[in-house]
């Protein structure tokens, strides 16, 4: 299978929209939007410039939901309501441009740690309000494994999988980048057929340092052939800058095949 992927950066989400232009120059068929910055869905004015660059090129859209200071595991009642109301904004906004939303999950904060059965039960809890309102607005919400700080939950795929699993509305995002600070790209390539959503970029094992593809030890023959083999959807090469894109996208053309 031949894919088209999509180019995405955090690093950009306080600059011009005009770099946005640069992504179709490249060669990427498509833009995940990090809903943060100056791209948050809900701020007045950000979707209609956004919308004014989608309608002049030939960019698909997908969207990464807003992540930082929001914790949708805490058991600080107050934080973990606001945590699920930010995402349910950026999913509203997000239903008139795509079906594709990539959500964080929580995270144990100190206190948290004496309580685990209970952090699971809020994460389950809140992804089952965000996949209602997931469901009403015709987006699948993707939850994405996460790096190698302990904190993190989702950081294994089989834990990934029991979270997210059963709730109508929410989905997966493997993120290769991720599980590589883990250790664990065997593990999720093991399932790629499950992901319904796919990040990459590059490391070197042990910090997420969004590198682009072949600049750290992620062995991308093999990532590529695998996916290729069993999974049929968009795949978001994340990145730090347009020149950073097209070295990726040199790479992604000849493995992901």
């Amino acid at each position: 299978m031949s894919f088209c992927p999509y180019f995405s950066s955090s690093a950009k989400v306080w600059d011009n929209i005009q770099w946005v232009y640069g992504i179709e120059e490249a060669g990427y068929a498509g833009w995940e939007i990090v809903a943060d910055g100056n791209y948050r869905l809900e701020q007045p004015g950000n979707i209609e410039k956004i919308r004014e660059v989608i309608d002049s090129t030939g960019l698909g859209i997908t969207v990464h939901a807003p992540y930082g200071d929001l914790n949708l595991a805490t058991l600080n009642d107050p934080i973990w309501r606001e945590s699920i109301r930010q995402i349910e904004l950026c999913i509203e906004r997000a239903g008139d441009l795509t079906d594709r939303v990539t959500i964080h999950p929580g995270y144990m904060a100190p206190a948290s740690k004496l309580l685990p059965q209970k952090v699971w039960e809020l994460q389950k809890e809140a992804l089952r309000r965000i996949g209602k309102c997931a469901v009403e607005h015709g987006v699948l919400a993707c939850l994405e494994n996460m790096i190698s700080q302990k904190e993190f939950l989702c950081r294994d795929a089989g834990e990934l999988m029991g979270m997210a699993g059963g709730i109508e509305g929410i989905g997966l995002t493997f993120d290769f980048g991720h599980a590589n600070t883990v250790g664990k790209v065997p593990q999720f390539l093991e399932c790629v057929g499950s992901a319904n959503h796919i990040h990459i970029h590059d490391n070197h094992g042990v910090s997420d340092e969004h590198l682009p593809l072949g600049a750290g030890t992620i062995d991308w023959k093999t990532v590529g052939k695998a996916i290729a083999a069993r999974y049929n959807g968009v795949i978001v090469i994340e990145g730090r800058s347009i020149e950073e894109a097209k070295t990726s996208l040199s790479v992604f053309a000849e493995y992901f095949v």
